[in-house]
């Protein structure tokens, strides 16, 4: 009769203790876990008896839209964080625009969907975002059983064996806390994936801007050899009238290969930047890449002061450093409750053998059971103190860096603008009187060294002044180009100034004088991919 009994008291025991390890911890539900108030940042000194913790209730993440340039306020789901990495990006991409406008467009594309490092760190978000989903959970509940070999005699008979069941449990509230600093973290990588992305997109950028100068200069350079060779024609032509020696024949010669050596050079310069963009895309580095033959400037109508406020509400890379500093608040939080116990409930069941005879003292073959509460006493104080110390100081060296990074870009940007506005005053100066006095300068000193009034070593000079000065207007163009490929990166987000027709403004090449409208619209990328940020795209 006993052992139905037995197996009845061993699935009620099972049962209880499982219950306390799969229920105790969820008792909140995710939003009200997550809805602490945010605290002030603080620069006190790390050991503190009390802080306040921020809540992920009040993250601000990376906004991407071009319309706002202040971050919203988001509640944390634990639901944000849910869902399988999919085997392969293609839904992750699939916001993506299936036809480019240029071909920068659609290597852009490419690159944000294939680039090895971003599908790295969007991968690295998925295993932190994972992360925060376990965290806060109990330990598993551990069930075990002892065998005797010698059973131990008792007045109410031999105990053979016994099974116990126990349940550990953690403060609860450090369990929150953990939690909560590891959503934090997860949104930082998230954040570091999105200043990753912009980086990506500016190295393209960049990359694409170096080649139409290579392309430019190797064109300019091709144009001056013809224009070279004309002149060696007329030295030639002179030399058999009497009028010209062999040397400016040699001397022209002499030019001619060097030009060759600067083609040589470009063309090697060349494959170097297709091989980084190639990279950048994701895709075998001897890929050819095509540039196109006009370049559209974007310019940039901020001042500094007005680039640098974008930044510091944009910029991804400072965002993660704010966001690492909520999750070092925390952990201070982590450390402080660490000092408080642990609690290990257990229920044990021993099996006794029903061979006494019977006796009124006991209840012979009576199985006893017992239920029991262990708790630890954190008694090192030194230990804990230090673990405090180590989650403050941590907290405020993430404090420093998100100051070490705004005071950066302040620099960077102050920088780049300065940059920006010395190459499009250069261009500008090239396109307006430079060049054209110097094409002026070279028609007339030939027209005069074909009337034998000027030596030829005048007319190589200013050759060699004209080639100059247009591979220095190409340069300036490519500068300015990358200048503001650089701001943009650095705001966190595109900053185009358009005419009131809403396009482009183009600077004119020296030999189309007349302001061109760019083809290119505007188009603005947004992280449509990437789970808990604000969708849409215009």
């Amino acid at each position: 009769m006993r052992a139905p009994l037995r197996v009845s008291f061993l699935s009620a025991l099972t049962a209880t203790c499982c219950a306390v390890g799969c229920s105790v911890a969820p008792v909140r539900s995710p939003e009200s876990r997550l809805s602490s108030a945010a605290p002030e940042e603080t620069n006190q000194a790390p050991v503190i008896d009390s802080v306040e913790t921020p809540s992920a209730a009040v993250v601000r993440p990376v906004r991407f839209e071009e319309d706002s340039v202040v971050t919203q306020a988001v509640t944390v789901n634990l639901e944000q964080l849910d869902g399988e990495l999919p085997s392969d990006r293609e839904e992750l991409f699939r916001s993506l625009p299936q036809s480019a406008e240029s071909g920068l467009d659609l290597l852009i594309a490419t690159a944000v969907e294939q680039n090895p490092r971003l599908g790295r760190l969007y991968r690295e978000y998925y295993a932190a975002a994972a992360r925060s989903q376990y965290v806060d959970k109990l330990p598993d509940p551990k069930l075990g059983a002892n065998i005797f070999g010698n059973p131990i005699e008792t007045a109410a008979g031999s105990q053979r064996a016994n099974i116990n069941v126990s349940q550990s449990i953690p403060w609860l509230g450090r369990l929150h806390a953990q939690q909560q600093q590891a959503c934090f973290e997860a949104f930082a990588m998230r954040a570091e994936y999105a200043a990753e992305r912009l980086r990506v997109i500016a190295g393209i950028r960049i990359g694409w801007f170096r080649l139409y100068v290579i392309e430019r200069q190797i064109e300019t350079t091709i144009a001056n050899q013809e224009l070279l060779e004309s002149l060696i024609d007329v030295a030639n032509a002179r030399i058999a009238t009497g009028n010209a020696s062999q040397g400016d024949v040699l001397l022209g010669t002499l030019e001619l290969s060097k030009l060759e050596e600067r083609l040589l050079t470009y063309r090697r310069q060349r494959r170097a930047v297709e091989a980084e963009i190639n990279r950048l895309v994701g895709r075998p580095a001897d890929i050819p890449v095509n540039v196109d033959a006009e370049l559209q400037i974007e310019t940039i109508e901020l001042d500094a002061t007005a680039v640098h406020q974008i930044a510091l509400s944009a910029q991804p890379e400072i965002e993660a450093a704010r966001l690492r500093t909520l999750a070092t608040r925390w952990g201070i939080e982590v450390a402080q409750l660490s000092r408080r116990p642990e609690f290990m409930l257990s229920a044990s069941y021993f099996v006794t053998d029903d061979n006494r005879p019977p006796t009124p003292v006991v209840n012979v073959g009576e199985d006893p059971w017992a239920i029991g509460v262990q708790v630890s006493v954190p008694i090192w104080r030194e230990k804990y103190d230090a673990m405090r110390n180590e989650a403050g100081w941590k907290h405020q060296a993430a404090l420093a860096s998100v100051e070490e990074l705004a005071d950066r870009y302040d620099a960077l940007i102050l920088d780049l603008m300065t940059e920006a506005q010395r190459a499009k005053e250069t261009a500008e100066l090239y396109t307006n009187t430079i060049l054209p006095q110097a094409r002026q300068t070279l028609s007339a000193d030939q027209e005069s060294y074909s009337n034998g009034t000027v030596e030829f070593d005048r007319v190589i000079r200013d050759y060699r002044n004209l080639l100059t000065l247009e591979l220095g207007y190409h340069q300036a163009l490519g500068d300015l180009a990358i200048a503001n490929a650089k701001i943009q990166q650095a705001a966190g987000r595109d900053l185009v100034s358009r005419r009131d027709d809403g396009e482009f403004l183009q600077l004119s090449s020296p030999e189309q004088p007349e302001r061109k409208k760019a083809a290119l619209r505007p188009r603005r990328f947004c992280l449509e991919h990437s789970p808990g940020y604000t969708r849409g795209c215009p």
